[in-house]
């Protein structure tokens, strides 16, 4: 059974370019393993991360998070089984906060700043869904 399970959660503290990269890198490389498919946006210290995949591999990559000393205030914002993978190119793509992206954060906001915990299931497939076919990724 596939699901996608999507989450925010808070920077624990600053993360620099390095960090950054590094987390993307291990979760290519883990997700891959798993078969676990994706998108994490990084936005002014929030991580907002849609993943999909099988419901266990999803599942232990979650509690994975949940023990991640640079998560805090972890929450799962959907849940749904769905019948196919959206990111079936990326093992994990990152949309960070670049200029270009801008406008797409801000389009789902309730507020000047992006605040993924405030967004309704419908807003958060409607941004997804506009991810998938405006963003400027960062490799």
């Amino acid at each position: 059974m596939l699901i996608q399970l999507t989450y925010a959660s808070r920077a624990s503290r600053v993360l620099g370019p390095a960090d950054v990269k590094d987390i993307l890198a291990a979760s290519q490389r883990n997700n891959a393993r798993a078969g676990v498919t994706g998108a994490l946006c990084l936005n002014h210290g929030i991580f907002l991360q849609q993943l999909e995949g099988d419901r266990a591999a999803v599942n232990a990559l979650y509690h994975r998070l949940l023990k991640d000393s640079r998560h805090k205030d972890t929450a799962v914002l959907d849940f749904a089984e769905i019948p196919h993978r959206r990111f079936s190119s990326w093992s994990m793509g990152l949309l960070g906060s670049v200029e270009a992206n801008r406008q797409l954060f801000l389009k789902y906001s309730s507020s000047a700043e992006f605040d993924p915990f405030s967004m309704s299931t419908l807003t958060l497939r409607s941004f997804f869904d506009e991810v998938l076919q405006n963003v400027r990724w960062l490799e």
